[in-house]
């Protein structure tokens, strides 16, 4: 492809992104999936190319644009190699009109800005948002140790903040190396590392992981119990559950999945009533802080749907409080920046369950907030989290 077509398949992606994203569609990674794999014509170099394109328009444009072609010309209105590219050539974009006005550039909506400005976040951490992220793995300690991943690594890497975190290039392959189909790492954000040892989890122990998803966090505690004790991992989510065993057994962790009913959870958690000694609420968020990774998810955001998030979390934490032992705690994590699903939702609970407390919160890096702890990509080089630790009675 030339590079006048390059940028006008970029427009033609992020044209379908942006329907996606006003409608609450497929993710923008899903979106240049399923777009490549019908263009099988296009090379590797080019869909690099492509996708660094439409990836930079998302992050330049604050607000969601009208069309992927006034998104391309935000990047073009500071960048004249790009500029110069909107030729009228032949498959390449219709040359720049006088009376053409590129999409409105920033970091994110007004009202968004705000209400992070109003959860403590200044200008640096804004700024960091729209930063692209390094790649983060976890060495398994089920099956190695850092160093001895680090020693096999085919590139540079760096012990990163957590105890088994390294830190690759952006855009590194890693799950393409043997290593990783061995079951010697996880990709995983040294933030979220750090989110997990908060719990403190200990071989032998009960735990319970809420929110599980497809496991990510629950085989780093796996790992933190070297398969010692019962982990359970639960779920509303049948197709993101579903892929823990397959990931689990690479990695060589004993781990049990419940499928829970959406409205109806505690019929398949009775049983665990007063036994956990520890349960991980992942709860569901906004995301906020992973922007770095998902930008255009900033454009799905709405004030109705933060205030949604926040009373799941409420839910969730509750659904959380008879399954815990005597003294026993919860961990609860957040990949959300804003303090609704964060410092506030804390307090709200501690609010509703008097007789529970936070306890402070022990980590490497991060800053206090309210009752837990965060962190932020443009303090801490990690994606942004906010966690805390809770205490039964």
């Amino acid at each position: 492809m030339t590079p006048a077509a390059r940028i006008q398949a970029a427009i033609d992606l992020l044209d379908a992104v942006i329907v996606a994203a006003r409608g609450q569609g497929a993710s923008a990674d899903r979106i240049a999936a399923d777009w490549f794999r019908t263009r099988r014509f296009v090379g590797s170099k080019d869909r690099r190319a492509i996708r660094e394109l439409v990836w930079h328009a998302i992050r330049v444009c604050g607000d969601i644009p009208d069309n992927g072609r006034v998104a391309m010309l935000r990047v073009a209105a500071d960048d004249p190699d790009i500029a110069a590219l909107f030729d009228g050539s032949h498959y390449g974009p219709a040359a720049i009109a006088p009376d053409e006005v590129p999409a409105i550039g920033g970091i994110a909506p007004d009202w968004l800005i705000a209400a992070l400005t109003q959860s403590g976040l200044d200008a640096a951490d804004l700024s960091a948002l729209m930063t692209r992220a390094p790649l983060d793995i976890r060495a398994n300690r089920l099956r190695t140790t850092r160093d001895d991943l680090l020693a096999q690594l085919p590139v540079v890497a760096e012990p990163g903040p957590a105890p088994d975190a390294l830190r690759l290039p952006a855009g590194t392959q890693a799950e393409r190396w043997s290593a990783f189909e061995q079951g010697l790492f996880e990709v995983q954000d040294a933030g979220s590392q750090i989110a997990c040892g908060v719990i403190a989890a200990q071989p032998g122990e009960t735990v319970v992981d809420l929110c599980a998803g497809a496991g990510g966090k629950t085989l780093s505690l796996a790992a933190a119990m070297a398969n010692e004790g019962r982990l359970i991992a639960c779920d509303i989510d049948r197709a993101r559950l579903s892929r823990l065993p397959g990931r689990a057994a690479r990695a060589g962790a004993t781990v049990e999945t419940r499928l829970l009913d959406g409205g109806r959870e505690m019929q398949a958690l009775r049983d665990l009533t007063g036994q956990a000694d520890a349960v991980l609420v992942d709860a569901p968020c906004t995301g906020t802080g992973t922007w770095r990774r998902n930008p255009e998810a900033r454009w799905r955001l709405s004030p109705a749907a933060i205030a949604r998030y926040a009373r799941t979390q409420a839910q969730v934490l509750d659904l959380a409080v008879p399954l815990v032992r005597p003294g026993g705690r919860i961990t609860f994590i957040t990949c959300s920046l804003l303090d609704a699903e964060g410092a506030d939702a804390i307090g709200a609970f501690l609010a509703r369950h008097r007789d529970w407390q936070a306890v402070p919160v022990e980590a490497p890096i991060g800053r206090p907030r309210g009752a837990g702890w965060r962190l932020t990509p443009g303090h801490d080089d990690t994606d942004g989290f906010f966690f805390a630790n809770l205490v039964a009675p």
